[in-house]
């Protein structure tokens, strides 16, 4: 079937393999994630938090504007379905957008226009959202939240759970991250954070999160006839980010403490919005909100490196859109089936009756049933607007 459908759409799977080769320079994170990180937070702390950090970033290997050219050479007329043609266009739109973010990274404000070009920026609801969590009281949580795991613990967890699917990946630890884990789709590699220690409530969540979303959306993603659904649709970060918090949730691992850490992350990508510098944005979270002096100084770095970065708002977005999506009884195995969103579904169904995608060879193990206790949670986010 497969090969049939490559000859009735060999245009759609030329642009497809062309897009593919062109697309492999461009991992965004892989730049925009300083080189300096403990450095400066020494020298930030030292300076009693008064003194913006200085960020280095990594050199760039491909000319941008060679990378634009080719981009934009695709001969999208040749894809006859309005439905596919438009797909591809606007992944040429936003690949380039990728682009730009990498060409202006620690470049201010010039990066940020471009990131926000991409990603958006909260709205006033979703900053109302954020409030909203950020006003329940905090919860005792006990033992499981205790930071007692070295990385390489943390990593012999990880093998194992990772057997729960019957595919390889790689983890490798490095000091150059900005977070405690994070999954390189193009090297199918998972990354941990060196000097971390992990609570055993963190281990479960990143397990759930990285291994049973990002890891496995890019191994279906890969096992689909068209790259694109490894290299990702238009806007996949918000639907990515839901999926992997719900299985989360699902797998009874999501807290409070765990949602109001995404409601900071809004607060602060709003915050680029006003203007803020990193100072402000740290001085915000905690002398007003009270965040302990790493989290704040993490949820600042996340949000401020490369000249203002406003992703990390997704996150809350796009639990709720997922959330919401798997109250009214929708099939999350759609979702599942590469770095996909929930409002590209029609052009995926369209795909799949062409014979150009495939169901879901992996299923995330957490959605099998929903084992979540915590009824407070429920409540938020059933009243998240």
């Amino acid at each position: 079937m497969h090969f049939q459908a490559v000859d009735t759409h060999s245009d759609i799977f030329e642009i497809d393999q062309n897009l593919d080769r062109l697309v492999h320079n461009i991992e965004l994170l892989n730049y925009l994630n300083p080189l300096n990180i403990e450095q400066e937070k020494k020298k930030f702390f030292a300076s009693k938090y008064s003194q913006n950090p200085q960020f280095k970033y990594r050199k760039i290997k491909f000319s941008p504007f060679k990378l634009q050219r080719l981009f934009f050479n695709q001969r999208l007329e040749r894809i006859e379905d309005d439905d596919i043609r438009r797909l591809y266009r606007d992944i040429i739109y936003e690949y380039s957008g990728l682009i730009e973010c990498i060409e202006t990274i620690g470049k201010g404000k010039q990066f940020y226009y471009n990131s926000l070009k991409v990603f958006g920026t909260p709205k006033e609801r979703d900053v109302e959202n954020a409030r909203f969590i950020l006003h329940f009281a905090n919860e005792e949580e006990g033992e499981k939240m205790i930071p007692k795991y070295n990385v390489n613990e943390a990593q012999t967890f990880f093998e194992e759970f990772g057997k729960r699917y019957d595919f390889d990946f790689n983890i490798k630890q490095s000091n150059h991250i900005s977070a405690a884990a994070m999954v390189l789709n193009a090297s199918d590699t998972m990354m941990l954070k060196k000097n971390h220690k992990f609570c055993e409530n963190q281990i479960k969540v990143l397990a759930n999160h990285e291994i049973g979303v990002h890891l496995v959306t890019t191994h279906n993603g890969k096992a689909q006839p068209l790259k694109i659904f490894s290299n990702g649709f238009v806007n996949n970060t918000e639907t990515q980010e839901g999926l992997a918090v719900l299985s989360e949730y699902m797998s009874n691992n999501l807290t409070l403490t765990r949602l109001k850490e995404l409601s900071y992350r809004v607060i602060a990508a709003d915050s680029l919005i006003k203007g803020y510098s990193f100072v402000d944005t740290f001085d915000l979270l905690y002398n007003q909100y009270k965040v302990s002096r790493d989290s704040a100084w993490q949820i600042t770095l996340r949000v401020h490196r490369g000249g203002g970065f406003t992703k990390d708002f997704l996150y809350l977005t796009g639990l709720k859109k997922v959330y919401d999506y798997y109250q009214n009884g929708n099939d999350l195995s759609l979702l599942l089936t590469g770095k996909v969103t929930i409002e590209s579904l029609p052009v995926i169904n369209k795909l799949m009756e062409l014979g150009l995608a495939i169901p879901s060879a992996h299923i995330t193990d957490s959605y099998s049933e929903n084992q979540n206790e915590n009824k407070k949670l429920d409540f938020i986010l059933r009243n998240l607007k």
